[in-house]
């Protein structure tokens, strides 16, 4: 999707220039540049979070982190912003704090957790 919005937005500043709309054209690259931005980091951080029986690994833009189950700290948290409320997945291990919302995650907070609870536990066991 960030992708396509990126495509758009570089029509409509090629539209703009050529219009000699330079106020519209700098507005709509600074647009463009930073739905780029997204969509690149999106792609290429994908998937951000994946389990096995060994434990977790994370990819961020500093790099790629391993965490054992015995080592990672699983929870959920809900806040209420804008009259509406958002649930996180939150892993925490020693002196790292990974938040993961819908959108990192691909599916509900609360899914993943179910299905990172029962890995842990088989692992555990």
């Amino acid at each position: 999707m960030a992708w396509a919005i990126t495509l758009l937005l570089l029509a409509g500043t090629v539209w703009l220039a050529i219009e000699g709309d330079l106020g519209g054209t700098v507005l709509t690259v600074l647009a463009m540049v930073a739905s780029g931005a997204l969509a690149a980091h999106s792609t290429l951080l994908r998937p951000r979070l994946a389990a096995g029986p060994e434990g977790l690994l994370v990819r961020t833009v500093g790099g790629s982190h391993r965490f054992s189950w015995t080592e990672a700290r699983l929870r959920l948290r809900t806040t209420r912003r804008l009259g509406r409320d958002s649930t996180t997945l939150e892993i925490e291990s020693g002196d790292h704090l990974l938040v993961f919302g819908r959108i990192d995650l691909g599916e509900d907070p609360r899914d993943v957790l179910d299905v990172l609870v029962a890995l842990k536990g088989q692992a555990l066991s």
